[in-house]
């Protein structure tokens, strides 16, 4: 599979030799097999064929996300509209394993996240919180919200914040948008912390998916939009890692 002209196409030749010992493949989801924006978004043209043809193969096939504007369930079904041929189980998004961590360390969150994530927290304890958990919370990053997390983890004699993701930003139907990784700054800066990343680029994060597939890092490639939280990530790791021309990929600007 390559790029051609910002679309996706399959390729029978070429092939590094890396490929032989491919038996999995990672693929992101936002700016790779969709843009998203109004309504359910778009998808970028050839990934729905594309996905259906790496199902077809032998290889296994699995989606990691950082997305956390919505629960996994309605997210998955956003795709499923667009035309992807994609289950629950085969999609990683950092929330839920976000909340097995807050169980196993036995701590209370205070959410700055979207509205549309809240459900995945329901069945967790949030009063008294002794950490912070943010998430991409788009409109809802105010002035107001950012300040309440503040004064949380200020408060704290062994503040804790963990970010669902860190990117820099992503793309949009309508252009590109700030991402958490931005606000998980501002707070790192305001309480003299450093956040603890769930989702990419984390390897445990990665190492989950890898485990799910039962492989080995060198057997399973990468396929993200973004250079630092896909591609770097996977490579950190072990796997390979590819960069598509889609979504927030910026073509470099030619010199004069």
């Amino acid at each position: 599979m390559r790029m051609r002209s910002g679309h996706f196409v399959m390729a029978d030749e070429g092939w590094p030799g890396c490929a032989k010992s491919l038996k999995g493949v990672i693929l992101d989801m936002c700016g790779v097999l969709y843009d998203s924006g109004e309504g359910d978004g778009v998808a970028i043209p050839g990934s729905i064929e594309a996905v259906r043809r790496l199902k077809e193969s032998d290889l296994q096939l699995r989606f990691c996300t950082n997305e956390t504007q919505a629960t996994r369930e309605k997210f998955v079904a956003k795709l499923q509209r667009l035309g992807f041929d994609i289950s629950a189980s085969e999609v990683f998004p950092p929330a839920p394993a976000a909340i097995a961590v807050l169980k196993d360390r036995s701590l209370r969150p205070h959410l700055l996240v979207h509205d549309g994530l809240l459900p995945e927290f329901d069945g967790v304890d949030k009063t008294n919180p002794n950490c912070v958990i943010i998430g991409d919370a788009a409109e809802y990053f105010s002035y107001q919200n950012l300040n309440e997390a503040f004064r949380v983890l200020i408060g704290l004699e062994k503040p804790v914040l963990f970010s669902l993701g860190q990117g820099k930003y992503y793309k949009e139907t309508d252009g590109l948008k700030l991402d958490v990784g931005v606000y998980m700054k501002a707070l790192e800066y305001a309480c003299d912390l450093k956040a603890e990343v769930i989702g990419k680029p984390s390897p445990t994060f990665f190492q989950s998916v890898l485990n799910d597939m039962g492989l080995q890092s060198h057997e399973a490639l990468m396929i993200g939009d973004d250079l630092l939280n896909d591609v770097g990530g996977a490579q950190h790791c072990g796997m390979k890692g590819v960069q598509v021309r889609t979504g927030k990929y910026r073509w470099p600007k030619e010199t004069p």
